[in-house]
């Protein structure tokens, strides 16, 4: 147990050292990546390049997306969409089944717990819809938050698939075809981010009045 434990600890060091030994090498540089896909953007094969290469990063907890800047100028929104949903959901699935395996241990220990309980009863798809759509929101805290409690993988993967589908084609629409400068200030204007805001609100108060009605049934 304790050399499980051990091993376990040292793969999450590696995972660690890898990302920033990257960040520290210019390898996660979206305009360096940019500048390299554009010289293949004419290829079929640079699509599936692009969602490994997003799922490779985004399993270990790395900047996957970062490819929001070099999907988005390269295709139309809706090619650019498929390929960052594809991507994420791609990363998200692995980085789901790497935490759950990495926290076997430690789930064993709290599963017991009201906390625990509680949020696996609150593993439904809205309240994963809600945090995917929302601004900001750190796609790997999601991933590996949902392995380690274990939620519903079809809940998990049909949240993202749809939520990072809405988010990436209005980031998306906004920056293909425009300069990043033009590109980030727009994506940070209430037009863009408020129908996210919005959705995720309204699916976290779906969330609630589904909570307060089984408090009263039970």
């Amino acid at each position: 147990m304790a050399q499980r434990t051990i091993t376990k600890i040292l793969i999450l060091v590696v995972l660690i050292a890898i990302g920033i030994a990257l960040q520290l090498a210019g390898l996660l540089d979206a305009e360096k990546i940019l500048a390299i896909a554009r010289e293949f953007s004419q290829h079929w094969w640079l699509v599936p390049v692009l969602i490994l290469l997003q799922g490779i990063l985004f399993s270990f907890a790395l900047a996957g997306s970062l490819f929001l800047w070099v999907a988005a100028p390269l295709y139309p929104p809706a090619m650019a969409t498929f390929i960052l949903s594809a991507g994420a959901t791609l990363g998200g699935l692995g980085a789901y089944l790497l935490s759950r395996r990495l926290s076997d241990d430690w789930v064993g220990k709290i599963e017991k717990s009201r906390t625990y309980h509680l949020l696996r009863e609150q593993d439904n798809f809205f309240t994963l819809f809600a945090m995917r759509v929302f601004p900001g929101f750190p796609h790997s805290l999601i991933n590996y938050s949902s392995g380690i409690l274990r939620v519903n993988l079809g809940h998990f993967i049909s949240a993202a698939i749809l939520g990072v589908s809405i988010k990436s084609y209005l980031y998306a629409s906004v920056i293909h075809g425009a300069t990043r400068t033009e590109s980030l200030e727009s994506l940070l204007d209430l037009s863009t981010i408020g129908p996210l805001i919005l959705l995720s609100v309204l699916s976290l108060l779906g969330v609630l009045v589904n909570y307060r009605r089984a408090l009263k049934q039970k």
